[in-house]
């Protein structure tokens, strides 16, 4: 179930509430139990396709709330449904126009602004994507869209949580277009998972449960983000672009709050945990902060790692790891190949490291080189690099050995768009061409220039009014390639 909480205190909350109310059914129930002040009283359900929504109001602000779930599920004349994902709908406020964003909760540092102190609630990586794209989706023409760091409370919600929030400042917070937009945002979160899958394998490097949500059951495409301002441009653009969310983020001013990342050990752990994640971005320098990251057993990757992992059709995360450790880090120069992408792991057969016919891919490199790069990602579950990853390298990880026969076969291909022919014969790759021999022309008189040019294009030219035929200054030139 989907519970909304709205706020009495928060004129922008209230105003998303009325839109929530007129977008789709609702039934009206009573929660005698707890106090109208206190989420009880009225309360408001939509049931349709998908799941159930359930609203609630509050007098306090939002971030001043704490254990909110419990609120939810139970009510005199309704049956029991508990929430799995919490939504504040709420005011945001600032100098930034009109901006509808979306954010997790909690402090790296001292709660300023509700929560505790180095305390984080549970994020909903996966559903913080969904509802950055159903904003965007519903934005009005005059609105932007954006994510902001973890920065202030609650810190105890009990269930996962976020703030969906109608900006910037009192103009917007009237405006019935900007609150129906984030209305029906939030109601595009219904049925929608608070995580992403897990993939196989344990979801700590050292495989011990210490009650973070993913233990036990398998790896996610979770981030923790450290560094930046407070708004969170980089990290929205993962989300935007791959299939990796980001779960806590930590900006700038918020780990200058939280202090010497060593003496905060327990702080980043819980980020980790309540992010459901296992690995972090960086942006910036920050190398004690990820000295105490890789410590705590979680890992720091790049934006290509996430790129090369997540991007398009998305590399299981267990093969990615087993291909790094054959070949070489993606740091390094690996790339991962189109046979590794959107694959069962247990389908890839047997990976192999395998040295490519390297004077063959430079010759099929000068004729085309984005062919020859195709070519390699085709056959391969993984490749190495130089040039930041632009140029392929001398080895690659296969699957098969024919794989590794399929991208010969596919090098000869962009050889024989160049060469009269091409063929393999006693573990060579043979290409022959009839070419223009300049020596030759210089003997019979050939003056430099552009009736050379003319020759080595095929077309006769007069010298002293004596014809020059391009097949007496042509010689046959073989190249041989070898495979081994």
């Amino acid at each position: 179930m989907l519970a909304v909480v709205v706020s009495r205190a928060d004129s922008a909350s209230e105003h998303i509430g009325e839109h929530l109310r007129e977008l789709g059914t609702w039934t009206d129930h009573t929660d005698p139990s707890r106090p109208d002040a206190d989420g009880g009283g009225a309360v408001y359900r939509s049931v349709a396709d998908g799941g159930t929504v359930e609203l609630r109001a509050f007098d306090a602000l939002h971030l001043e709330t704490r254990d909110v779930a419990e609120a939810f599920g139970t009510v005199a004349d309704g049956p029991e449904r508990e929430p799995d994902l919490l939504v504040f709908a709420s005011r945001h406020a600032g100098e930034t126009g009109p901006l509808l964003t979306a954010h997790h909760t909690g402090n790296f540092g001292p709660a300023e602004f509700g929560g505790e102190d180095g305390s984080l609630a549970r994020a909903c990586p996966h559903a913080h994507s969904e509802v950055l794209a159903a904003l965007e989706e519903y934005a009005p023409e005059s609105y932007e869209v954006g994510t902001e760091c973890t920065h202030h409370g609650p810190s105890a919600v009990g269930v996962p949580s976020m703030f969906v929030e109608l900006g910037s400042d009192q103009a917007q917070w009237d405006d019935p277009a900007g609150a129906r937009a984030v209305a029906r945002a939030i109601l595009a979160l219904r049925g929608v998972a608070a995580d992403a899958p897990a993939e196989g394998g344990p979801a700590r490097p050292d495989d011990e449960a210490d009650g973070g949500p993913s233990d036990g059951d398998g790896d996610r495409r979770h981030l923790v983000g450290f560094g930046g301002g407070h708004y969170a441009p980089r990290f929205e653009r993962v989300v935007r672009e791959t299939d990796w969310v980001v779960g806590h983020v930590g900006a700038n001013w918020c780990l200058d709050a939280m202090g010497d990342p060593d003496e905060n050990r327990e702080v980043l752990r819980a980020a980790f945990e309540a992010s459901g994640a296992t690995r972090a971005l960086v942006e910036g320098e920050a190398t004690d902060l990820e000295a105490v990251v890789e410590d705590l057993g979680y890992r720091v990757v790049s934006e290509t790692w996430l790129r090369e992992t997540g991007g398009g059709e998305s590399v299981p995360l267990g093969l990615a790891a087993d291909l790094e450790a054959l070949l070489c880090p993606v740091a390094d120069g690996l790339r991962f190949g189109e046979r590794a992408r959107g694959v069962d792991p247990d389908a890839v057969g047997e990976p192999t490291v395998v040295d490519l016919p390297t004077e063959l891919l430079a010759a099929a490199r000068g004729i085309d080189r984005e062919a020859t790069r195709a070519a390699v990602e085709r056959a391969t579950l993984a490749f190495d690099t130089t040039e930041n990853g632009n140029r392929v390298a001398d080895r690659a990880v296969v699957g098969a050995t024919r794989d590794r026969e399929a991208l010969v076969d596919d090098l000869v291909g962009i050889l024989e768009t160049r060469y009269d022919s091409v063929e393999r014969a006693d573990g060579a790759v043979v290409a022959r061409e009839t070419a223009f021999d300049p020596e030759r022309a210089r003997t019979l008189g050939v003056p430099e220039g552009p009736k050379f040019g003319r020759l080595a294009e095929g077309q006769p030219v007069d010298v002293d009014g004596e014809t020059i035929d391009p097949a007496v200054v042509s010689v046959e030139r073989e190249q041989r390639f070898p495979l081994d």
